[in-house]
C-alpha cells in the first residue's frame, strides 16, 4: 500500500466534504423555507462528521489534511448556482442544484472506493459508511426534486 496515494484519496474526500459544508452553510443562511434550512443543516452535519474522521486518518498516516475546496472545479460553480437560485427564491432551482452537487459527492466517493488496493480494510469500511451517509443525503434531495416535478 502506498501511503501517499492513500492520503491523496482521503484528501479528495475531505475536499468534497469541505465543498458540501461551505455550500450547505451558504444555502442554509440564504434559504427562506424552514424545511430547506433543516435539510441543509443535516447535510452540513453529515459532512462535518465525515471530514473529522478523514482528517484524523490523514493525520494518523502522517499527512497534511487539505483545508480547501474544489474552487477551480465544477463543484464550486454548482454552489454559486445554489446561492444565485436562493437569492432568487427559486426553490426548484435550489433543489436541482443541490441534487447535481450530491451527484458529484457520490461520484467522488465511488472513485475513492475504486482504489481498494490503496486502502486498509479499516479505511475502506470508514469510506463505505460515509458513502452510505452521503448517498442517503443524495437520495433525500433527489426525492424532494422528484416531488417537485
Amino acid at each position: 500500500m502506498d501511503t501517499e496515494k492513500t492520503i491523496t484519496i482521503l484528501n479528495s474526500l475531505i475536499q468534497i466534504n469541505n465543498d458540501r459544508i461551505e455550500g450547505y452553510e451558504t444555502a442554509s443562511k440564504e434559504a427562506d423555507e424552514t424545511d430547506l434550512k433543516t435539510l441543509f443543516s443535516h447535510f452540513t452535519e453529515t459532512s462535518l462528521k465525515c471530514k473529522a474522521e478523514l482528517v484524523a486518518e490523514v493525520k494518523r498516516l502522517g499527512g497534511k489534511p487539505t483545508e480547501g475546496t474544489t474552487t477551480s472545479g465544477k463543484f464550486y460553480r454548482i454552489w454559486m448556482d445554489i446561492k444565485s437560485a436562493i437569492t432568487g427564491s427559486d426553490r426548484k432551482a435550489i433543489v436541482n442544484s443541490c441534487e447535481y452537487g450530491e451527484d458529484v459527492a457520490v461520484q467522488t466517493y465511488n472513485d475513492a472506493l475504486s482504489h481498494i488496493e490503496d486502502l486498509t480494510p479499516e479505511q475502506l469500511l470508514m469510506i463505505k459508511e460515509q458513502h452510505s451517509a452521503i448517498k442517503a443525503n443524495h437520495d433525500k434531495i433527489k426525492n424532494l426534486r422528484d416531488l417537485m416535478a
